[in-house]
């Protein structure tokens, strides 16, 4: 069927009925996934970080290859802050059991135990060298999501050890990122014992997922009422990871769209997403599912006159860290579980 063929009887049936099938269950390929929800949230069974047990203790001095191709010696891991867009640098400092050694967050860092910390972000993303050094890092860990530049060069050039991790947005790369942090901070078994819990975890997670023989096309929308910023995801942007990992289709790469390109109502619903994913925040800041159905083509679309959109923490969903397994286990369960 095609996809204008697949929004058409759609929307008659929203016309005719008033509970709707999922488009993807009048398909003759066969059954699809399907869930009974139309609005859901994905949400992690807990809200906090595991840590390693027992905790490793650093082997200092270290020096390391980091990403941007500078080789780096760290001398201390007493007080670390590990900072990027994501909140996933962070999380595998906690997950390696050396929680109790950092010293200042990121914006996007706000799971329970680290929740207390200073920001260094004061202004949304960008760091603050000001508000780093009053911390006193003995290591600074970052990508290149966070900056600016010139704050990190500030921070070298103070003496401070910053390690560059590659930023690769995939569910492959989560095992290099927790080496490179392990790496810098001289716990190079421990990370080893978190590499093998994590995709442990991630391996169950993909087996788990109930995708059925026509695969759901979800759609996610980087959306941000309060500034304009309406976007949706393509090949590259993570999103697609995290929609591949569960066994759906992402819309947004199947249209030919890579990383993030702004929202049209023609692309969207060129997309006909059965399903549109969202973070909870961008969700909150255009007026919830009312807000969203608003944006240019989302009523149009298969998602959209079922209701059914699934929202996850922003922290989580784009992370890929050390609870990957777990976002992903939490993301099929919102898509393809019975509504609680």
């Amino acid at each position: 069927m095609s996809r204008a063929r697949r929004v058409g009887v759609v929307v008659s049936c929203a016309l005719l009925l008033a509970a709707c099938t999922s488009v993807s269950e009048l398909g003759p390929e066969g059954p699809a996934a399907t869930a009974g929800c139309g609005i859901s949230t994905a949400k992690l069974a807990s809200e906090d970080v595991t840590p390693l047990d027992p905790k490793p203790v650093p082997a200092m001095p270290a020096t390391v290859d980091s990403a941007d191709g500078r080789k780096v010696t760290v001398r201390s891991a007493d007080r670390i802050l590990a900072v990027n867009l994501y909140g996933s640098l962070a999380e595998i400092v906690f997950s390696l059991g050396l929680g109790d050694r950092a010293v200042g967050r990121d914006t996007s860092t706000t799971f329970p135990s680290a929740a207390g910390l200073p920001k260094v972000t004061p202004a949304g993303h960008d760091l603050s060298a000001e508000a780093i050094l009053e911390l006193n890092p003995t290591v600074v860990l970052a990508d290149k999501s966070i900056g600016p530049p010139t704050v990190l060069q500030q921070l070298r050039e103070s003496n401070i050890p910053v390690v560059m991790v590659d930023d690769e947005r995939t569910l492959d790369a989560v095992p290099a990122h927790i080496r490179a942090v392990a790496a810098a901070l001289g716990v190079t078994e421990a990370g080893e014992r978190l590499v093998k819990n994590v995709q442990s975890e991630i391996d169950q997670a993909r087996r788990g997922a109930q995708a059925g023989t026509t695969p759901l096309r979800i759609a996610f929308l980087y959306v941000r009422g309060t500034a304009g910023v309406f976007l949706i995801g393509g090949k590259g942007a993570g999103s697609d990871a995290m929609i591949q990992a569960i066994g759906a289709v992402d819309a947004g790469t199947e249209i030919g769209l890579t990383k993030f390109r702004p929202l049209t109502s023609e692309g969207l619903i060129n997309a006909a997403p059965d399903v549109i994913l969202v973070m909870t925040e961008g969700l909150n800041s255009v007026g919830g599912v009312d807000g969203l159905l608003e944006l240019p083509g989302v009523a149009q679309t298969p998602a959209g006159v079922n209701r059914r959109i699934v929202d996850m923490d922003d922290g989580i969903l784009l992370n890929f860290g050390a609870r990957t397994g777990k976002a992903v286990e939490a993301l099929a369960k919102a898509v393809y579980g019975p509504c609680e």
